[in-house]
Order: structure tokens, then sequence, then C-alpha cells
């Protein structure tokens, strides 16, 4: 099984940077799944500038926006796996489900985090999943809004309750809350 780890925080916390460091630092070949789906410019400078960091740093990535548990089942044993982010992955899965006029629901989210349980325990190597903490501000004005974030939660704590470690990072400082 792998060593699992869950990265959280607001956004611009330092998730990601740590997320790096933390897949560097095992030494091993590193894959980053990418999870964000370019729809304008401003979204395509963010991921040129994200490319760009790791660029030569021995980075290989994949760039999967859905279905990130068979991403997970085609990367090679003992390597070093940085998923971010998990909440894009829920935007996806949510706007996927609207056009097909269906609806999400928290039990779905806990079978799909379930799946990922899985494809953890069938790698050898080290995962990390970075997700944004969005529960901790107000209440949203709107359901589609308050699914995401009930979502988000549920996919939070469901993956917390099999990571071996769970990090807060908050004003680039790394908080351990698990392992």
């Amino acid at each position: 099984m792998a060593e699992v780890y869950l990265i959280t925080g607001g956004a611009r916390s330092g998730k990601s940077s740590h997320s790096e460091r933390l897949a560097a630092e095992t030494g091993k070949p590193k894959v980053y799944i990418a999870t964000a789906p370019v729809l304008d410019g401003e979204m395509e400078d963010r991921v040129k500038h994200h490319q760009m960091m790791r660029t030569g740093a021995g980075w290989r990535t994949v760039e999967e926006q859905v279905d990130i548990v068979q991403a997970i089942r085609q990367i090679k044993n003992g390597e070093t796996i940085l998923v971010d982010c998990l909440t894009l992955w829920i935007n996806n899965l949510m706007y996927q489900a609207e056009k097909n006029n269906e609806e999400i629901q928290e039990s779905d989210m806990i079978s799909l985090c379930t799946e990922l349980k899985q494809a953890c325990a069938e790698h050898s190597g080290v995962i990390i999943f970075v997700i944004n903490e969005v529960g901790m501000g107000i209440v949203p004005d709107n359901p589609a809004s308050r699914k995401f974030r009930d979502l988000s939660g549920r996919c939070s704590q469901t993956i917390a309750g099999f990571a071996d470690h769970v990090i807060l990072v908050a004003c680039g400082l790394p908080l351990q809350l698990k392992g």
C-alpha cells in the first residue's frame, strides 16, 4: 500500500509548494496528476506557470480531469504521485454530472474516495493528494456552491480517514494533523 498524504489549506496557502517538496524528498521518480481544466486565458497562464515551475525538476505530468483512479493505476509502482488537486476534480465531476442531467451526492463522493483508497492500496509508492479547505468561510448563498462545499468536505474527511499523514498548510507553514 502507498504511503498516503492529504495536504489541505486555503487558496494560495502553500499547499502545492509543500506537496512538491514532500514528493522531491522521496528521491523517487515523480508523477504530477493535474486535474485543472483550461477554460480561459487566465487559467491557461496559471497552468503554464505551474508547468514552468516543475520544468527541470524531474516531473512527468499526467493530465486527468475526472478518472484519477485510472491515472494512478497506470503509474509504475514505486513512483511518487502528486494529485493536484482534488478540489478541481470535484468541480469537474459536478460539471460532468450536470452535463448528463445528474447530480453527485455525498454518498457518491464517499464511493469515489473509496475507489481512490483501493488505488492507493495497489500502489507501492507515495501518493500525495492536495485539496482546498473550503469549509472555513461563510455559508455559500446558492445550492450549487453549498453542494460543492459539502462534497469537498466529505472528500477531505474520507481521504483523511485512510491517509497516513494529513497536513494543513496556512501562510506557507505546514501543521501536521495526522501521522
